[in-house]
């Protein structure tokens, strides 16, 4: 063969090469680009909105049996006493083992959320079974524990994946994860009428978790959520070494600086302590609680509890260690905080006591901002257990909400026209009971009435009614009968009056105090 042949040969066998690399570089961009739309389009549009996630852990890491669950967390409550704090609970880091490993640790930090009002609670944990990257929300739908369903905070969950196109929803990586799970019943257990937002970290090494706290903090100001990260500590050192490692990650923790349990760890590993696999299996879970607990006005952090399984189990060659701790601000978002709520309850009693043992309206000097702002109130009067007198007014009030308080107050003790005024000898057993309003929304449909959580008022006919939202929950209550019976009971009008083309029907929310 000439030199020449040789030359085409080998120019030809060159060009389908290069033409081959560069058509596989096409095809693997054409796939890179399809699989980053399908995740793109599969973080909200092709999310199940009714899709319920099933316990994958009940009978192995807690009880499958509703009610031995039930009995089993309130033995865990009833062992820890809820600690002496200022303002609110904004976080908590927990762990997640199982109940008869971690249960006690977890009730510390559960037990200070008893008869608190939370709005969402966003779960946060590093994925133990998939890796992948970045963050995945599961935005829709519900999660199902043996204790019942609890719906997820679509609202929320879309907002904050709108933050960052690394916040993303990965079905898989939530399907078999146990680590947001085994919160969900405690949470049941000492909370009503709260949604979730469920969270997994890819176990990534970049950092997510800046990305992820800065989604939460631009999304969840203002608003009533509760922040949990979900993560044990030391994972198979001896119960010695266990002790000794938690106590440094801990302490490192409640210093607030993320950047020094970051050192913390580092240090540990370099330690080489025999058997630890890791120091805290979901640092990044940690790291944006900690992140968004200072962003929050965090100024108090405190250890709730301490112990590892070797306190629970014979043999302490290899143990876990398990922390329960809390963050604690002046206030968890727009809402009231005790001081605020103690004072209005004091100018609730004074105001109807004043007017009927003294004959005027005392008046009151408050400095509060928040008691300043002009919001509307409903004061509620019981008399063992009953109905004595309710009155109110909605959001914007014409007043400062303290002197909607303390009008209020007044009509429910002498102008509700259910009943007749309050009398002297009655005034050591009234109880009074403050619901702060939020502003009245228009819903076009009845089914998306959050019942338990919304206030309803309905108008049809030149009448308006309203009923609290605590209605529901104190007289267990459906949607339709809690409807039907504001119109009948209230309006006067047929019970289906809520179905009515003409009927206009506005939702808000309520502190309840």
């Amino acid at each position: 063969m000439s030199l020449t042949k040789i030359f085409l040969v080998v120019l030809v066998c060159t060009f389908v090469f290069v033409v081959i690399i560069f058509w596989d570089k096409i095809k693997i961009k054409e796939a890179n680009i399809k699989i980053e739309n399908n995740i793109s389009q599969n973080n909200m549009t092709n999310a199940p909105k009714d899709f319920i996630r099933r316990p994958q852990v009940a009978g192995q890491f807690y009880p499958q049996d509703p009610e031995v669950l039930k009995e089993e967390i309130k033995n865990f409550l009833s062992k820890e006493k809820p600690i002496e704090y200022r303002g609110e609970i904004i976080a908590l880091i927990l762990p997640h083992a199982g109940y008869q490993f971690s249960g006690l640790v977890a009730a510390a930090g559960f037990r200070n959320l008893i008869k608190e009002d939370i709005e969402t609670v966003i779960l946060i944990g590093n994925s133990h079974h998939q890796y992948f990257k970045g963050v995945s929300i599961y935005p829709r739908g519900y999660f199902e524990t043996p204790l019942g369903k609890i719906e997820i905070d679509s609202d929320l969950a879309e907002e904050l994946m709108k933050q960052d196109p690394d916040i993303t929803f990965m079905e898989s990586a939530h399907l078999n994860e146990h680590s947001l799970e085994v919160q969900l019943p405690f949470l049941q257990m000492v909370l009503k009428n709260f949604k979730i937002v469920p969270i997994l970290f890819g176990n990534n090494d970049d950092d997510y978790y800046k990305i992820l706290s800065d989604a939460i903090l631009k999304t969840v100001k203002g608003k009533n959520v509760l922040i949990i990260a979900s993560s044990d500590l030391s994972h198979y050192p001896s119960y010695k070494d266990a002790n000794y490692a938690d106590k440094k990650t801990i302490d490192s923790i409640l210093t607030g600086d993320f950047k020094k349990l970051e050192d913390t760890i580092n240090n540990l590993k370099e330690e080489q302590i025999p058997n630890a696999l890791t120091f805290a299996c979901a640092e990044d879970a940690i790291k944006t609680t900690m992140m968004v607990a200072r962003g929050l006005g965090a100024n108090e952090i405190k250890l709730l509890k301490y112990a590892n399984s070797g306190d629970v189990y014979s043999d302490r060659s290899q143990v876990v260690g398990y922390a329960a701790i809390g963050f604690f601000a002046p206030r968890r978002g727009n809402l009231l905080n005790k001081k605020e709520k103690e004072i209005l309850l004091d100018i609730a009693k004074k105001s109807v006591e004043g007017f009927l043992l003294d004959g005027k309206i005392p008046s009151f000097d408050v400095k509060e901002e928040m008691l300043n702002k002009n919001l509307g109130a409903f004061v509620t009067l019981k008399k063992d257990g009953s109905l004595r007198g309710c009155i109110g007014t909605f959001s914007p009030a014409s007043e400062p909400l303290y002197k909607v308080v303390s009008q209020m107050a007044l009509s429910a003790a002498f102008k509700d026209p259910r009943f007749y005024p309050v009398k002297k000898e009655e005034l050591k057993e009234i109880q009074y009971e403050i619901s702060v309003l939020s502003e009245l929304k228009g819903v076009n449909d009845f089914r998306k009435i959050n019942l338990g959580r919304d206030g309803v008022e309905i108008v049809l006919d030149g009448r308006s009614r309203v009923f609290l939202p605590q209605v529901a929950t104190e007289n267990n209550l459906g949607l339709e009968e809690f409807l039907e019976l504001l119109c009948e009971e209230k309006l006067g009008l047929d019970k289906t009056c809520y179905k009515d083309p003409g009927a206009k029907i506005y939702t808000f929310t309520a502190q309840v105090f």
